[in-house]
């Protein structure tokens, strides 16, 4: 067995220096999609984030999200776990670490799915959790084990995560220079100048995330920062300069038109998921994409229909904002053909505006590039309240601004807006947490147990228990021992039933053996 690579080697040897990275993205990173994110300039991929505890325990989880996405041309590839247990996975990584060439831990997803799971940046403070989680990976995989963290506030606390991990047998660390607080409208701007600290501190390899506007921006990311490659995921924008969007519809015979871009007031910004040709530094008509996309998903399959009408929207963004009819063909259609179709006819209805002139007189909004060009979806910063000012003026605004209002506002105002929603659908549906019914945690699993289970166990916990002791569960509806118990009444009538015809047999073989002695007696 060779001596497993770490460290420099690894990154030189197995990972081939790669640089631009395309990140594990939930849902998103498929194998379809990592192939045409590798024909366009990227150079290593992430597997979609894939729950440790569940990979262990569910065969079907595991061949559909790995096992079954196995393919030469994707290579490198580095499997991503959320975990928060080291023999969970340690066990997780042990089943994956024939089908790729790493294993990553999730220690910088921020959404609340994360915290209410408790993994991803929420396990931050747990140094000495973290700590025994890659240590054990470290010592047990045949793989290398790398991280993937969000900084702290304090740039030397930052430093001693990093080299506290390193320590433990991290041998990449991918960091994203922002905070956990940082997300959603809070995004804000990631602090290169942390990501420039660690690399210095530590003696592995060190890959960026975070502020990567376009493909220039990845060259001077890595010189200011001295890291070894640039991550993409959704919170970066990938948009071409004037020559190169000049060059790009010149080869599709597209009309010139005068661009102005303007980053400034932007601040959330999505590249790989609407521009897959990040890395080449190219914006793209959308059809092209969307149609090599379509084929790279009929030459692997399967692949889940619900990833590929996701990146359809993707793709599609702004120009479904115009094409309000085929956004809902695009969300009705069932299969990969159909999917096909709709993106067919939105190239078609493309392809006449460009012939009748319509992208020179007009843009959709404030975008720096006709709908049909491949370019991010942008959310602007949330406006500052007026404090000297006329507030009036401010309110009027708003309120002429503000998206279509739900019904009832006065009752929703302290509602999300999706509850908003699910209260338009279901008006006596109560959202009051001291009606919220409290659910008691199975004794073995901790997910909610059957109100009435005989064993205080969720149904999962509860078949596998009742299947080992043959008993039943009238809760969960499970007959294990009235089976058993049927079943050997049935055996032993049939025994009963054996042993009556038998005796039968017997008493006419002797009544048979009776007459014939009877008849040979003497009269």
């Amino acid at each position: 067995m060779m001596a497993k690579l770490q460290g420099f080697e690894f990154w030189r040897k197995t990972l081939k220096e790669a640089r631009f990275v395309v990140a594990p993205m939930v849902d998103q990173s498929e194998l379809a999609w990592r192939l045409l994110s590798r024909r366009h300039g990227a150079q290593l991929c992430y597997t979609p984030m894939l729950h440790a505890q569940v990979f262990v325990r569910d065969a079907n989880y595991r061949r559909e999200n790995l096992y079954n996405e196995v393919c030469e041309e994707d290579r490198p590839l580095i499997t991503q776990f959320c975990a928060n247990d080291p023999e969970v996975f340690l066990q997780a990584s042990l089943l994956a670490q024939d089908y790729c060439d790493a294993i990553d831990l999730n220690l910088g997803c921020p959404q609340m799915i994360a915290k209410r799971g408790h993994y991803g940046v929420f396990l931050q403070d747990e140094w000495e959790l973290l700590e025994k989680m890659v240590r054990l990976a470290h010592e047990k995989l045949s793989v290398p084990i790398t991280c993937k963290i969000r900084v702290f506030k304090e740039l030397e606390r930052t430093v001693r995560y990093a080299q506290m991990l390193e320590k433990a047998g991290c041998q990449l660390l991918t960091v994203h220079g922002r905070t956990k607080e940082q997300k959603g409208p809070s995004t804000g701007i990631a602090d290169w100048e942390h990501i420039t600290a660690v690399r210095k501190a530590v003696n592995i390899p060190v890959f960026a995330n975070g502020n990567i506007h376009h493909l220039s921006d990845v060259e001077r990311c890595i010189q200011e920062t001295g890291v070894q490659g640039v991550m993409s995921a959704g919170l970066h924008v990938s948009l071409c300069t004037e020559f190169r969007y000049l060059m790009c519809i010149r080869a599709h015979d597209m009309p010139v038109m005068k661009l102005t871009l303007v980053y400034s007031h932007l601040f959330l910004l999505e590249g790989n998921l609407h521009n897959p040709a990040l890395f080449e530094g190219c914006s793209p008509p959308i059809w092209e994409m969307a149609e090599e996309y379509l084929d790279v998903v009929k030459q692997h399959p399967p692949c889940t229909l619900s990833y590929v009408r996701a990146h359809l929207f993707k793709l599609w963004h702004h120009t479904l904002q115009i094409h309000q009819d085929l956004r809902e063909e695009l969300a009705k259609v069932k299969t990969l053909e159909g999917l096909a179709g709709v993106s067919k006819q939105l190239r078609l209805r493309c392809q006449e505006e460009i012939a009748k002139g319509k992208d020179t007189e007009e843009k959709e909004g404030s975008l720096p590039f006709p709908h049909w060009i491949c370019q991010p979806y942008v959310r602007p910063a949330p406006k500052e309240p007026v404090v000297n000012g006329d507030s009036q003026i401010s309110e009027v605004k708003k309120a002429v601004c503000q998206k279509r209002a739900l019904e009832d506002d006065a009752v929703n105002d302290t509602l999300s807006k999706n509850k908003q929603k699910k209260r338009s659908r279901n008006p006596h549906k109560n959202f009051c947490p001291e009606h919220k019914p409290k659910y008691v945690k199975c004794e073995q699993c901790g997910n909610p147990k059957g109100n009435k289970c005989v064993f205080n166990l969720c149904r999962g916990c509860c078949k596998k228990k009742a299947f080992k002791e043959v008993a039943d569960c009238p809760s969960h509806g499970l007959r294990f021992k009235t089976r058993a118990e049927k079943l050997k009444a049935e055996e032993k009538k049939e025994e009963e039933e054996e042993e009556e015809k038998d005796s039968a047999t017997e008493t006419d073989a002797s009544a048979a053996l009776q007459k014939q002695s009877e008849a040979r007696l003497p009269l």
